[in-house]
């Protein structure tokens, strides 16, 4: 019988790795970032408050791997587009237009400074609450939304839809 923690933390790695490629925009450093992140939530296993969302926790430890990884780096090597990945754009079965204002709708994301980049992808991508941001982040409430709210900006701006 499978383990409840070992499923939960398995079903979020597509989560944490879309987090972690909002992150540092690189695929083989998203991929580092969520195995960092798997290895400290096993070792850390029983500080997990199984009445707590898990995202949050793997969030938190993702986003504290990241800070870890930026401080030990001075230089950083050439990184990868995001939309070098074809699979985060969605499926085969969006057409044209649809396909576009994706495309255009990433690039602004992609834009945005980090601290708004991070709050679109765990508000707007990942569906989390603004306490939860807030907590993932370490920051008030009140800036998760209004970072949100100058990202939402920004990104209408960009795309032509305000």
């Amino acid at each position: 019988m499978p383990d409840c923690f070992h499923t939960a933390l398995t079903e979020k790695l597509p989560n944490l790795r879309r987090f972690a490629l909002s992150l540092c925009r690189t695929a083989h450093v998203a991929d580092d970032l969520v195995q960092i992140t798997v290895e400290r939530a096993l070792v850390a296993r029983n500080s997990f408050d199984p009445a707590s969302r898990i995202e949050s926790w793997l969030f938190r430890i993702l986003k504290n791997a990241w800070i870890d990884m930026t401080r030990k780096q001075k230089v950083r090597g050439q990184e990868l587009d995001i939309h070098d990945e074809p699979d985060l754009a969605g499926q085969d079965s969006h057409k044209g237009e649809t396909r576009l204002m994706v495309a255009t709708v990433l690039e602004a994301v992609e834009k945005l400074p980090l601290e708004q980049r991070e709050v679109v992808v765990l508000v707007c991508f990942e569906e989390l609450s603004y306490a939860e941001a807030a907590d993932i982040l370490d920051i008030p409430k009140g800036t998760i939304m209004s970072r949100l709210s100058r990202a939402r900006t920004a990104i209408a701006a960009k795309t032509g839809i305000k």
